[in-house]
């Protein structure tokens, strides 16, 4: 009897040897955006990738900021978000070893149809901005160091206006994630930045509707970078690689052109092709 276990034991053993997948899932975890998360991409594009590759992919969603972090401390082996200069700059402190483009959509901004600043129709972000601070109207802020925070505080600085100033009267400071910002904004009747996907699937529009878009300064790329495993040796460079890959080969940028909410496409892919 202890031979033959020893025997089932050997058997077993071997096999692990021979397809590793039997001993242990292949896994990755990215760290990436809310608003990556929260429109439904992840939801659409992922089981593709997992049936194609074998890898599954575990995603901390939150903001922008928070998700560099948790890649600068190796708990992460891919990052992918929305901020260009701040995923440039992980780079260059080798904490990734190269950005490559994935996607893009926009950023709108919402209020309420009353729209008591009067910026419904505007093409120039900083000056309907700074029409909102003139009339000190109630202006639903994430932040939350998230990219889109950032993108927001890069637009307040363009029109010249300190809106942190105003923090807690005009100005509110959610420190939540942009759905949890948009419920607040449709609660409060108030103005607020949000990436053009998660505007599309957010379903407590309330009294909100778009009011300022496209404007150049509101174009909103995403990347995708491998966490360097020179900096934490267990990440698992093959398979986030493979993840990235996948992002930008044809089948990937087709499964992200192919997610759509009531004929609305969220993010248009842009990868790069080698030599292109």
């Amino acid at each position: 009897m202890v031979k033959r276990r020893s025997f089932v034991a050997g058997v077993f053993l071997a096999a692990a040897v021979a397809f590793p997948s039997l001993a242990a899932e292949r896994s990755i975890v990215v760290a990436s955006t809310t608003s990556t998360e929260n429109s439904g991409l992840f939801g659409s594009i992922l089981p593709v990738f997992e049936a194609a590759s074998g890898i599954r992919v575990k995603v901390v969603a939150v903001g922008t900021g928070q998700a560099i972090k948790l890649a600068k401390n190796g708990d992460a082996d891919v990052l992918f978000v929305h901020h260009r200069p701040s995923e440039e700059i992980f780079v260059a402190e080798g904490y990734g070893v190269k950005r490559f483009e994935v996607m893009y959509n926009d950023f709108v901004l919402v209020g309420p149809k009353s729209d008591p600043a009067g910026v419904r129709g505007m093409t120039d972000a900083p000056a309907a901005l700074a029409r909102i601070a003139a009339a000190k109207a109630t202006f639903a802020s994430r932040g939350d160091d998230s990219g889109t925070h950032k993108k927001e505080l890069g637009l307040w600085q363009a029109a010249k206006v300190d809106a942190v100033a105003a923090s807690g009267q005009w100005y509110r400071e959610t420190g939540s994630g942009m759905g949890a910002t948009l419920n607040t904004a449709a609660g409060l009747g108030a103005y607020a930045l949000a990436d053009r996907g998660t505007w599309i699937s957010f379903a407590n529009k309330g009294d909100l509707e778009i009011m300022v878009e496209g404007d150049k300064r509101m174009f909103n790329p995403y990347g995708a970078i491998l966490v360097n495993p020179a900096k934490h040796k267990h990440v698992k460079a093959a398979e986030g690689q493979a993840f990235i890959d996948w992002l930008v080969s044809d089948a990937g940028q087709k499964a992200i052109a192919d997610y759509q909410l009531g004929g609305l496409q969220l993010f248009f892919p842009n990868a790069k092709k080698a030599g292109s």
